[in-house]
């Protein structure tokens, strides 16, 4: 079965469609809380948060007067920057506390015809406790770069990254009662949506792919469980980090590589 994007992606729009970005900036009068993204960045490089319909005027004018600043030097016209607004997840399901999402890998190993593999990835924690009002990054993305901007990620950083037998164990242990979910609900009911998800993201994109015998690609795609267990694809990565600056990496990241070769 197909999902509809709402069921598992935020809602989001691009800034570089003027249609989009009209649309966006109709919608986001109210209170509530966005993440702007580029589209081809990655370590968290470039992202801000609106939290604010303040911030959000600030963001219309400033595309409105790049656009104008075009249109009035004659030049040809070149479309803002590639980025998109998506829709914060401010419930997020908290591991003692701390915001996470679970970074797990698509192989494409074969376009011709076209061969997929799954591979379990890695929990990433933030260093603190999660605040959704709170101004500092590192409180609200995950990522490793990030986290390393956090004064505490030195002392806390083995305790940054999970290997998913401890976050199933976990949450086993922590939520299986309470939210009645089934046993070993992370290696089940949680790895086939995320099969499910990039199964169905590869369909919408293979149309797109160069076809050749000996093209393949890893891709690292990044996961969300909010509080009721819902799981959102965050984003997918063309060029995943494959640092092993943590014991846990150093041993999820050689096997992730080799079993890919």
């Amino acid at each position: 079965r197909l999902l509809k994007m709402a069921e598992f992606f935020p809602e989001s729009f691009r800034l570089d469609l003027k249609d989009e970005r009209n649309a966006f900036f109709e919608l986001c009068k109210e209170e509530q809380i966005w993440i702007c993204k580029p589209s081809c960045s990655n370590q968290g490089r470039g992202i801000f948060l609106l939290k604010n319909p303040a911030a959000v005027n600030t963001l219309q004018a400033k595309l409105q007067s790049s656009e104008e600043h075009l249109l009035n030097k004659r030049v040809p016209y070149k479309a803002p920057q590639a980025r998109i607004v998506q829709r914060y997840i401010h419930q997020p399901l908290l591991l003692e506390g701390k915001k996470f999402d679970v970074r797990s890998y698509l192989l494409i190993a074969c376009t011709a015809p076209n061969v997929l593999f799954f591979a379990q990835g890695y929990v990433r924690l933030t260093c603190v406790n999660y605040d959704a009002a709170s101004d500092d990054l590192t409180v609200h993305l995950t990522n490793q770069h990030m986290q390393k901007k956090n004064s505490l990620y030195s002392q806390l950083k083995d305790e940054t990254v999970w290997r998913m037998e401890h976050f199933n164990s976990y949450v086993n242990e922590k939520f299986r009662k309470t939210s009645g979910l089934p046993k070993d609900w992370v290696f089940t009911v949680f790895t086939k949506r995320m099969q499910q998800i990039m199964l169905q993201c590869f369909l919408a994109a293979k149309h797109k792919l160069d076809r050749k015998l000996g093209y393949f690609d890893l891709i690292g795609c990044d996961f969300l469980i909010d509080e009721n267990f819902k799981v959102w694809l965050l984003e997918m990565n063309a060029n995943p980090a494959l640092h092993t600056d943590c014991k846990v990496l150093k041993d999820v990241i050689p096997t992730v590589v080799y079993e890919s070769l």
